[in-house]
Protein backbone atom coordinates (compact mmCIF):
# COMPACT_ATOMS: atom_id res chain seq x y z
CA UNK A 1 0.00 0.00 0.00
CA UNK A 2 1.04 3.42 -0.73
CA UNK A 3 1.38 6.36 2.02
CA UNK A 4 -0.83 7.93 3.55
CA UNK A 5 -0.29 11.65 5.03
CA UNK A 6 -2.92 13.48 7.28
CA UNK A 7 -2.37 16.82 7.84
CA UNK A 8 -3.72 18.00 11.38
CA UNK A 9 -3.85 21.13 13.33
CA UNK A 10 -5.85 24.00 14.91
CA UNK A 11 -8.05 26.35 12.43
CA UNK A 12 -6.20 28.39 9.75
CA UNK A 13 -2.50 27.43 10.00
CA UNK A 14 -2.62 26.68 6.13
CA UNK A 15 -3.23 22.83 6.14
CA UNK A 16 -5.03 23.05 3.13
CA UNK A 17 -2.60 25.38 1.40
CA UNK A 18 0.13 22.72 1.81
CA UNK A 19 -2.66 20.25 0.94
CA UNK A 20 -2.72 22.07 -2.22
CA UNK A 21 0.93 22.50 -2.54
CA UNK A 22 1.79 18.83 -1.98
CA UNK A 23 -1.01 17.96 -4.78
CA UNK A 24 -0.35 20.57 -6.96
CA UNK A 25 -3.50 21.38 -7.60
CA UNK A 26 -6.11 23.68 -6.13
CA UNK A 27 -8.75 21.26 -5.02
CA UNK A 28 -8.77 22.30 -1.57
CA UNK A 29 -10.64 25.65 -0.55
CA UNK A 30 -8.67 28.38 0.71
CA UNK A 31 -8.75 31.55 2.13
CA UNK A 32 -8.02 34.04 5.36
CA UNK A 33 -11.36 32.65 7.19
CA UNK A 34 -10.79 29.89 9.83
CA UNK A 35 -12.84 26.62 10.05
CA UNK A 36 -13.23 25.86 6.10
CA UNK A 37 -12.15 22.61 5.60
CA UNK A 38 -14.82 20.69 7.59
CA UNK A 39 -14.56 17.03 6.01
CA UNK A 40 -11.58 14.58 5.46
CA UNK A 41 -10.80 15.29 2.01
CA UNK A 42 -8.00 13.41 -0.47
CA UNK A 43 -5.30 14.13 -2.77
CA UNK A 44 -2.34 12.01 -4.33
CA UNK A 45 0.86 14.15 -4.35
CA UNK A 46 4.23 13.04 -5.70
CA UNK A 47 7.77 13.24 -3.90
CA UNK A 48 10.26 12.12 -6.27
CA UNK A 49 9.93 8.34 -7.57
CA UNK A 50 7.15 7.70 -4.12
CA UNK A 51 3.61 8.57 -4.98
CA UNK A 52 1.47 8.75 -1.29
CA UNK A 53 -1.82 9.75 -0.31
CA UNK A 54 -2.67 13.23 1.42
CA UNK A 55 -5.58 14.02 4.03
CA UNK A 56 -6.45 17.95 4.43
CA UNK A 57 -8.65 18.04 7.46
CA UNK A 58 -10.25 20.64 9.54
CA UNK A 59 -9.26 22.45 12.57
CA UNK A 60 -8.88 19.91 15.55
CA UNK A 61 -10.15 21.23 18.47
CA UNK A 62 -10.14 17.82 20.90
CA UNK A 63 -12.11 18.80 23.87
CA UNK A 64 -15.12 19.80 21.61
CA UNK A 65 -18.20 17.27 23.09
CA UNK A 66 -21.18 18.35 20.67
CA UNK A 67 -21.86 20.43 17.72
CA UNK A 68 -20.62 20.33 14.50
CA UNK A 69 -16.69 21.35 15.74
CA UNK A 70 -17.25 17.76 17.43
CA UNK A 71 -18.29 16.30 13.86
CA UNK A 72 -14.91 17.92 12.48
CA UNK A 73 -12.58 16.30 15.50
CA UNK A 74 -13.98 12.91 14.74
CA UNK A 75 -13.49 12.98 10.92
CA UNK A 76 -9.55 14.34 12.33
CA UNK A 77 -9.19 11.40 14.44
CA UNK A 78 -10.40 9.17 11.85
CA UNK A 79 -7.66 10.55 9.39
CA UNK A 80 -5.17 10.16 12.21
CA UNK A 81 -5.96 6.59 12.37
CA UNK A 82 -5.62 5.72 8.69
CA UNK A 83 -2.15 7.40 8.27
CA UNK A 84 0.99 6.38 8.18
CA UNK A 85 2.31 9.48 9.53
CA UNK A 86 1.21 13.18 11.06
CA UNK A 87 2.02 16.51 9.57
CA UNK A 88 1.18 18.46 12.88
CA UNK A 89 1.11 21.77 11.73
CA UNK A 90 1.57 25.50 14.17
CA UNK A 91 1.66 28.76 13.01
CA UNK A 92 4.88 30.39 13.40
CA UNK A 93 3.36 33.98 13.18
CA UNK A 94 0.79 33.23 16.29
CA UNK A 95 3.73 31.14 18.59
CA UNK A 96 2.05 28.35 20.50
CA UNK A 97 -0.97 28.29 21.76
CA UNK A 98 -3.46 26.09 24.64
CA UNK A 99 -4.93 24.46 21.93
CA UNK A 100 -1.85 23.02 20.18
CA UNK A 101 -0.77 21.22 23.29
CA UNK A 102 -4.26 19.86 23.49
CA UNK A 103 -3.54 18.44 19.60
CA UNK A 104 -0.18 17.41 20.45
CA UNK A 105 -1.48 15.23 23.73
CA UNK A 106 -3.71 13.21 21.64
CA UNK A 107 -1.20 12.77 19.05
CA UNK A 108 1.27 11.74 21.48
CA UNK A 109 -1.65 9.02 22.60
CA UNK A 110 -2.48 8.09 18.94
CA UNK A 111 1.15 5.87 18.53
CA UNK A 112 1.35 7.63 15.05
CA UNK A 113 4.64 9.37 13.73
CA UNK A 114 4.04 12.70 13.98
CA UNK A 115 6.31 14.99 12.13
CA UNK A 116 6.31 19.22 14.28
CA UNK A 117 5.70 21.82 11.04
CA UNK A 118 6.27 25.21 11.97
CA UNK A 119 4.29 27.35 8.77
CA UNK A 120 4.07 30.49 7.51
CA UNK A 121 7.83 31.11 8.53
CA UNK A 122 7.84 33.66 5.61
CA UNK A 123 5.72 36.14 7.45
CA UNK A 124 6.58 39.39 8.80
CA UNK A 125 6.74 38.69 12.62
CA UNK A 126 6.94 34.90 12.34
CA UNK A 127 9.00 34.01 15.50
CA UNK A 128 12.65 33.38 14.58
CA UNK A 129 13.36 30.93 17.47
CA UNK A 130 11.75 27.69 18.46
CA UNK A 131 12.21 26.61 21.57
CA UNK A 132 8.39 27.04 22.87
CA UNK A 133 7.58 24.72 20.09
CA UNK A 134 9.73 21.84 21.63
CA UNK A 135 7.74 22.17 24.56
CA UNK A 136 5.27 20.13 22.65
CA UNK A 137 7.49 17.30 23.22
CA UNK A 138 7.15 16.00 19.12
CA UNK A 139 11.19 16.30 18.64
CA UNK A 140 12.73 18.81 15.69
CA UNK A 141 10.56 21.16 14.43
CA UNK A 142 10.22 21.22 10.81
CA UNK A 143 10.27 24.81 9.09
CA UNK A 144 7.96 25.34 5.83
CA UNK A 145 6.18 28.70 4.36
CA UNK A 146 3.40 26.32 2.48
CA UNK A 147 2.43 29.46 0.05
CA UNK A 148 5.72 29.38 -1.25
CA UNK A 149 6.99 26.08 -0.75
CA UNK A 150 9.83 26.65 1.74
CA UNK A 151 10.93 24.12 3.70
CA UNK A 152 8.51 20.93 2.03
CA UNK A 153 10.62 19.03 -0.30
CA UNK A 154 13.53 18.98 3.11
CA UNK A 155 9.94 17.97 5.52
CA UNK A 156 9.26 15.39 2.74
CA UNK A 157 12.53 13.86 2.71
CA UNK A 158 12.62 13.03 6.60
CA UNK A 159 9.25 11.67 6.01
CA UNK A 160 10.03 9.09 3.61
CA UNK A 161 13.43 8.26 4.91
CA UNK A 162 11.17 6.78 7.77
CA UNK A 163 8.54 5.53 6.29
CA UNK A 164 10.54 3.06 3.91
CA UNK A 165 7.35 2.52 1.47
CA UNK A 166 7.77 0.30 -1.79
CA UNK A 167 7.95 2.03 -5.08
CA UNK A 168 5.69 -0.55 -6.85
CA UNK A 169 2.89 -0.06 -3.76
CA UNK A 170 3.26 3.88 -4.63
CA UNK A 171 3.21 3.61 -8.47
CA UNK A 172 -0.56 1.78 -8.53
CA UNK A 173 -2.08 4.95 -6.19
CA UNK A 174 -4.58 6.81 -8.64
CA UNK A 175 -8.01 8.76 -7.94
CA UNK A 176 -9.01 6.32 -10.69
CA UNK A 177 -12.51 5.13 -11.67
CA UNK A 178 -15.73 6.63 -12.41
CA UNK A 179 -16.17 9.89 -10.68
CA UNK A 180 -19.32 10.42 -9.42
CA UNK A 181 -20.30 14.15 -8.06
CA UNK A 182 -23.46 14.34 -5.83
CA UNK A 183 -25.36 17.66 -6.36
CA UNK A 184 -28.91 19.26 -4.79
CA UNK A 185 -29.96 21.95 -3.08
CA UNK A 186 -28.24 23.08 0.68
CA UNK A 187 -29.37 20.24 3.16
CA UNK A 188 -31.26 18.29 0.78
CA UNK A 189 -29.27 15.06 1.96
CA UNK A 190 -26.24 15.22 -0.37
CA UNK A 191 -23.37 14.12 2.54
CA UNK A 192 -26.22 11.39 3.76
CA UNK A 193 -25.99 9.95 0.30
CA UNK A 194 -22.37 9.87 0.19
CA UNK A 195 -22.68 8.12 3.92
CA UNK A 196 -24.94 5.45 2.50
CA UNK A 197 -22.61 4.83 -0.69
CA UNK A 198 -19.52 4.33 1.00
CA UNK A 199 -21.22 2.38 4.04
CA UNK A 200 -19.25 4.78 6.68
CA UNK A 201 -19.76 8.31 8.04
CA UNK A 202 -17.38 9.64 5.83
CA UNK A 203 -18.58 13.57 5.51
CA UNK A 204 -20.39 15.22 8.13
CA UNK A 205 -24.15 15.49 8.62
CA UNK A 206 -25.39 18.13 10.27
CA UNK A 207 -29.28 19.54 10.67
CA UNK A 208 -28.26 22.98 8.95
CA UNK A 209 -27.67 24.23 5.22
CA UNK A 210 -24.00 24.97 4.20
CA UNK A 211 -22.65 22.18 6.22
CA UNK A 212 -20.40 20.88 3.07
CA UNK A 213 -17.86 23.99 1.93
CA UNK A 214 -15.92 22.34 0.04
CA UNK A 215 -15.99 19.68 -3.18
CA UNK A 216 -14.76 16.84 -1.23
CA UNK A 217 -13.10 13.90 -3.10
CA UNK A 218 -13.30 10.53 -1.96
CA UNK A 219 -11.27 7.64 -3.49
CA UNK A 220 -12.60 3.85 -2.71
CA UNK A 221 -13.65 0.63 -3.80
CA UNK A 222 -17.10 -1.41 -4.52
CA UNK A 223 -16.86 -5.11 -5.79
CA UNK A 224 -12.92 -5.00 -6.89
CA UNK A 225 -13.78 -1.57 -8.88
CA UNK A 226 -12.60 2.33 -8.11
CA UNK A 227 -14.89 5.06 -7.74
CA UNK A 228 -14.19 8.44 -6.79
CA UNK A 229 -17.14 10.24 -4.77
CA UNK A 230 -17.35 14.04 -5.12
CA UNK A 231 -19.29 15.89 -2.65
CA UNK A 232 -20.39 18.89 -3.60
CA UNK A 233 -21.57 21.85 -1.80
CA UNK A 234 -25.26 23.06 -2.23
CA UNK A 235 -25.63 26.12 -4.45
CA UNK A 236 -28.33 28.63 -4.07
CA UNK A 237 -29.94 31.21 -6.41
CA UNK A 238 -27.99 33.69 -8.37
CA UNK A 239 -29.57 36.60 -6.14
CA UNK A 240 -28.59 34.97 -2.79
CA UNK A 241 -25.34 34.11 -3.42
CA UNK A 242 -22.82 36.56 -1.51
CA UNK A 243 -19.29 37.67 -1.78
CA UNK A 244 -16.38 35.67 -0.33
CA UNK A 245 -16.76 31.95 0.99
CA UNK A 246 -20.16 31.27 -0.58
CA UNK A 247 -18.87 32.53 -3.85
CA UNK A 248 -16.18 30.48 -3.38
CA UNK A 249 -17.51 27.36 -2.79
CA UNK A 250 -19.82 28.01 -5.60
CA UNK A 251 -16.86 27.77 -8.22
CA UNK A 252 -15.41 25.02 -6.57
CA UNK A 253 -19.29 23.13 -7.18
CA UNK A 254 -19.22 24.55 -11.08
CA UNK A 255 -15.49 22.92 -11.14
CA UNK A 256 -16.20 19.40 -9.44
CA UNK A 257 -19.39 19.50 -11.99
CA UNK A 258 -17.19 19.61 -15.11
CA UNK A 259 -14.84 16.88 -14.11
CA UNK A 260 -17.66 14.19 -12.69
CA UNK A 261 -18.41 11.79 -15.25
CA UNK A 262 -22.18 11.20 -13.78
CA UNK A 263 -23.78 13.14 -12.03
CA UNK A 264 -26.26 12.14 -8.86
CA UNK A 265 -29.20 15.42 -8.84
CA UNK A 266 -30.82 14.31 -5.74
CA UNK A 267 -34.07 15.82 -4.67
CA UNK A 268 -36.26 15.74 -2.02
CA UNK A 269 -39.84 13.89 -2.95
CA UNK A 270 -41.06 16.05 -0.25
CA UNK A 271 -41.06 19.31 -1.51
CA UNK A 272 -41.66 17.93 -5.43
CA UNK A 273 -38.83 20.06 -8.09
CA UNK A 274 -38.53 23.52 -7.26
CA UNK A 275 -36.93 26.48 -8.89
CA UNK A 276 -33.82 25.98 -7.01
CA UNK A 277 -33.57 22.05 -8.51
CA UNK A 278 -34.52 23.32 -12.02
CA UNK A 279 -31.66 25.62 -11.87
CA UNK A 280 -29.19 22.92 -10.64
CA UNK A 281 -30.24 20.08 -13.67
CA UNK A 282 -30.10 23.07 -15.77
CA UNK A 283 -26.24 23.87 -15.12
CA UNK A 284 -25.19 20.42 -14.99
CA UNK A 285 -27.38 20.08 -18.60
CA UNK A 286 -25.74 22.73 -19.98
CA UNK A 287 -22.25 20.97 -19.32
CA UNK A 288 -22.96 17.98 -21.06
CA UNK A 289 -22.96 15.43 -17.91
CA UNK A 290 -24.62 12.28 -17.28
CA UNK A 291 -27.67 12.24 -14.74
CA UNK A 292 -29.36 10.37 -12.52
CA UNK A 293 -32.44 11.66 -10.63
CA UNK A 294 -33.02 10.71 -7.46
CA UNK A 295 -35.75 11.37 -5.51
CA UNK A 296 -35.05 11.42 -1.77
CA UNK A 297 -37.46 10.54 1.29
CA UNK A 298 -39.39 8.38 -0.58
CA UNK A 299 -40.50 6.03 2.44
CA UNK A 300 -42.05 8.47 4.10
CA UNK A 301 -44.80 9.45 1.78
CA UNK A 302 -47.91 8.08 1.16
CA UNK A 303 -49.24 6.66 -2.01
CA UNK A 304 -50.85 10.22 -3.24
CA UNK A 305 -47.81 12.20 -2.33
CA UNK A 306 -45.61 9.79 -4.33
CA UNK A 307 -47.82 10.46 -7.35
CA UNK A 308 -47.59 14.26 -7.09
CA UNK A 309 -43.61 13.81 -6.89
CA UNK A 310 -43.55 11.72 -10.34
CA UNK A 311 -45.69 14.33 -11.91
CA UNK A 312 -43.70 16.80 -10.82
CA UNK A 313 -40.39 15.43 -12.20
CA UNK A 314 -42.15 14.84 -15.72
CA UNK A 315 -43.84 18.27 -15.79
CA UNK A 316 -40.53 20.12 -14.90
CA UNK A 317 -38.16 18.19 -16.34
CA UNK A 318 -39.23 16.63 -18.87
CA UNK A 319 -36.57 17.82 -21.37
CA UNK A 320 -34.14 14.92 -19.41
CA UNK A 321 -36.79 12.41 -20.03
CA UNK A 322 -33.45 10.28 -21.21
CA UNK A 323 -32.12 10.33 -17.42
CA UNK A 324 -32.81 7.74 -15.13
CA UNK A 325 -34.72 8.20 -12.35
CA UNK A 326 -34.63 6.39 -8.90
CA UNK A 327 -36.34 6.82 -5.37
CA UNK A 328 -34.22 6.04 -2.42
CA UNK A 329 -34.16 6.88 1.41
CA UNK A 330 -30.42 8.61 2.18
CA UNK A 331 -30.78 7.95 5.58
CA UNK A 332 -31.84 4.59 5.74
CA UNK A 333 -29.93 3.61 2.76
CA UNK A 334 -32.62 1.99 0.71
CA UNK A 335 -32.25 1.84 -3.27
CA UNK A 336 -29.02 3.25 -2.54
CA UNK A 337 -27.45 0.01 -3.77
CA UNK A 338 -29.25 -0.25 -7.29
CA UNK A 339 -27.69 3.30 -8.48
CA UNK A 340 -24.57 1.50 -9.55
CA UNK A 341 -25.53 0.05 -12.30
CA UNK A 342 -26.68 2.81 -13.80
CA UNK A 343 -23.56 4.69 -13.33
CA UNK A 344 -21.14 2.09 -14.08
CA UNK A 345 -23.55 2.24 -17.62
CA UNK A 346 -23.34 5.95 -17.66
CA UNK A 347 -19.38 6.15 -17.57
CA UNK A 348 -19.25 3.32 -20.22
CA UNK A 349 -21.54 4.82 -22.66
CA UNK A 350 -20.53 8.30 -22.37
CA UNK A 351 -16.79 7.15 -24.21
CA UNK A 352 -18.35 4.69 -26.94
CA UNK A 353 -16.96 5.59 -30.32
CA UNK A 354 -18.74 5.20 -33.20
CA UNK A 355 -16.80 5.09 -36.88
CA UNK A 356 -17.57 7.55 -39.69
CA UNK A 357 -19.34 4.50 -41.86
CA UNK A 358 -21.51 3.53 -38.89
CA UNK A 359 -22.80 7.21 -38.55
CA UNK A 360 -23.41 7.96 -41.89
CA UNK A 361 -25.29 4.17 -42.44
CA UNK A 362 -27.76 5.59 -39.50
CA UNK A 363 -27.91 9.00 -41.27
CA UNK A 364 -29.05 7.69 -44.43
CA UNK A 365 -31.72 5.50 -42.77
CA UNK A 366 -33.06 8.39 -40.69
CA UNK A 367 -33.44 10.71 -43.72
CA UNK A 368 -35.07 8.21 -46.20
CA UNK A 369 -37.72 7.55 -43.01
CA UNK A 370 -38.06 11.39 -43.01
CA UNK A 371 -36.74 14.08 -44.56
CA UNK A 372 -35.35 17.47 -43.79
CA UNK A 373 -38.23 19.97 -44.65
CA UNK A 374 -37.86 22.41 -47.68
CA UNK A 375 -37.22 25.84 -46.90
CA UNK A 376 -37.84 28.82 -49.83
CA UNK A 377 -38.19 25.80 -52.32
CA UNK A 378 -35.64 24.17 -51.29
CA UNK A 379 -34.88 21.08 -49.40
CA UNK A 380 -32.40 21.19 -46.36
CA UNK A 381 -29.61 18.74 -46.88
CA UNK A 382 -27.69 16.60 -44.20
CA UNK A 383 -24.52 15.18 -46.93
CA UNK A 384 -22.88 13.60 -43.50
CA UNK A 385 -21.75 13.19 -40.09
CA UNK A 386 -18.90 12.11 -37.80
CA UNK A 387 -18.17 12.00 -34.18
CA UNK A 388 -16.36 15.04 -33.24
CA UNK A 389 -15.85 13.88 -29.55
CA UNK A 390 -16.37 11.91 -26.69
CA UNK A 391 -18.23 12.72 -22.97
CA UNK A 392 -20.21 13.61 -23.85
CA UNK A 393 -20.64 12.03 -27.20
CA UNK A 394 -21.10 14.77 -30.24
CA UNK A 395 -22.04 14.13 -33.49
CA UNK A 396 -20.94 16.85 -36.18
CA UNK A 397 -23.29 17.03 -39.60
CA UNK A 398 -22.01 19.11 -43.08
CA UNK A 399 -24.66 19.95 -45.50
CA UNK A 400 -26.13 22.61 -46.87
CA UNK A 401 -28.95 25.33 -45.15
CA UNK A 402 -28.34 24.03 -41.88
CA UNK A 403 -28.97 27.00 -39.79
CA UNK A 404 -32.59 27.03 -41.33
CA UNK A 405 -32.98 23.53 -39.64
CA UNK A 406 -36.39 23.49 -37.45
CA UNK A 407 -35.51 22.39 -33.85
CA UNK A 408 -37.74 20.08 -34.46
CA UNK A 409 -36.24 18.10 -36.50
CA UNK A 410 -32.97 18.42 -34.49
CA UNK A 411 -35.07 16.90 -31.78
CA UNK A 412 -35.83 13.97 -34.15
CA UNK A 413 -32.40 13.53 -35.14
CA UNK A 414 -31.73 13.18 -31.77
CA UNK A 415 -33.90 10.44 -30.95
CA UNK A 416 -33.16 8.48 -33.92
CA UNK A 417 -29.83 8.43 -33.45
CA UNK A 418 -29.88 7.91 -29.85
CA UNK A 419 -31.95 4.85 -30.43
CA UNK A 420 -30.40 3.22 -33.37
CA UNK A 421 -26.83 3.32 -31.79
CA UNK A 422 -28.60 1.98 -27.97
CA UNK A 423 -26.79 5.08 -26.13
CA UNK A 424 -29.90 4.78 -23.40
CA UNK A 425 -29.37 7.67 -20.90
CA UNK A 426 -26.32 10.11 -21.77
CA UNK A 427 -26.25 13.32 -22.74
CA UNK A 428 -26.00 13.21 -27.09
CA UNK A 429 -24.59 16.82 -28.53
CA UNK A 430 -25.44 17.43 -32.07
CA UNK A 431 -23.17 20.20 -33.86
CA UNK A 432 -23.93 21.45 -37.33
CA UNK A 433 -21.30 22.58 -39.44
CA UNK A 434 -22.86 25.25 -42.47
CA UNK A 435 -21.22 24.73 -46.21
CA UNK A 436 -20.81 27.62 -48.13
CA UNK A 437 -22.72 28.65 -50.80
CA UNK A 438 -20.64 29.64 -53.78
CA UNK A 439 -23.14 31.75 -55.31
CA UNK A 440 -23.41 33.61 -51.89
CA UNK A 441 -21.57 37.02 -52.91
CA UNK A 442 -20.81 37.30 -49.10
CA UNK A 443 -19.30 34.17 -48.85
CA UNK A 444 -16.98 35.26 -52.14
CA UNK A 445 -16.35 38.74 -50.01
CA UNK A 446 -15.55 36.40 -46.70
CA UNK A 447 -12.70 34.30 -48.84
Amino acid sequence: MAAVIALVGRPNVGKSTLFNRLTRSREALVADLPGLTRDRHYGVAQHGTQRFLVIDTGGFEPEEREGLVAAMAAQTRQAIAEADAVCFLVDAKEGLSAQDEEIAAELRRSGKTVYLVVNKMDVRGAVAELPEFHRLGLGMPYTIAASHGHGVETLLDAIFADLAVPEEAAAELSLSGPRIAVLGRPNVGKSTLVNAMLGEQRVIVYDAPGTTRDSIRIPYERAGRPYVMIDTAGIRRRARVGEGLEKLSVLKTLAALKEADVVLMLLDARDGVTDQDAHLVGVAAELWRPMILLLNKWDGLDARARQMAKAALERHLGFLSYAPVYTISALHGSGVGDLYPSIDRLWRDARRHFSTAELNRVLAQIIESHQPPMVGGRRIKLRYCHQGGENPITLVFHGNQLNRLPGAYKRYLESAFRKALGLGPVPLRLLFRQGENPYDPQAKRRG
